[in-house]
């Protein structure tokens, strides 16, 4: 393993490192109000400090998929599955799979097929509702795309939502990533974009939840 391997700072504890500042200081909060006799203020901070715990639990997952099959990267519930005539990288058409992370699903994004990074692009943007049309195309957002080991194109985009100030992504360009993984995550509600090959069998549906690193989107065809 290389120095700068991104797998280091992902080894799994109960909570995303990444919400450890948030949760201290509502944690920290709660005990001066509780100190200084604050009554309400202290239930208030303490629920707080819960939501907060809740939103940046991250739970292992066990992956039974195949080398064909992309799982889930992001958990919530799927709003729009639909053909395109292109996507970044790549200029051929693909399915769209779109996944919404509401603010009570795990953030914490896992990596769909086995593959190497062979390309990212990040582009800040506006922040509306994760869940809108329109949120793919003016929302922030960070995109990967990954070379399976079948030889075949996945992309996947973060999408920040209407809270969410902050999209976290710790592999870079040539890096080699693992099924099921994590790879990142999205601060507070957002929305995952998949884009795989025209050809797919997809195995979901508008309406279903989905769980990353566990719920199989689609099966590739050779």
């Amino acid at each position: 393993m290389s120095v700068g391997d991104f797998r280091e700072k992902r080894y799994h504890v109960p909570i995303a490192r990444e919400g450890l500042p948030f949760i201290l200081a509502a944690m920290f909060s709660t005990l001066i109000a509780a100190v200084l006799g604050w009554g309400l203020i202290c239930v208030v901070l303490l629920a707080l400090t819960l939501l907060i715990g809740h939103f940046f639990r991250d739970p292992e997952r066990v992956s039974n998929a195949g080398e064909s099959e992309i799982i889930s990267p992001a958990d919530g519930r799927v709003i729009s599955v639909k053909n395109v005539p292109s996507v970044r990288f790549l200029d051929k058409p693909a399915v769209k799979i779109s996944i919404f992370m509401s603010v009570l699903d795990v953030h914490v994004n896992r990596v769909p097929i086995s593959g190497t990074i062979e390309g990212m692009y990040y582009r800040k943007g506006r922040y509306m509702a994760a869940n809108l049309a329109e949120a793919g195309e003016e929302n922030e957002q960070n995109w990967l795309w990954i070379k399976s080991d079948s030889g075949l194109d996945v992309v996947i985009t973060q999408v920040a939502g209407l809270i969410a100030r902050r999209i976290v992504c710790w592999p870079k360009i040539g890096d080699r990533v693992v099924q099921a993984e994590r790879f990142g995550m999205i601060r507070f509600g957002s929305r995952m974009d998949v884009y795989v090959p025209e050809d797919s069998e997809i195995l979901v549906f508008q309406g279903k939840h989905v769980y990353a690193g566990e719920t199989v989107l689609c099966r590739l065809n050779p």
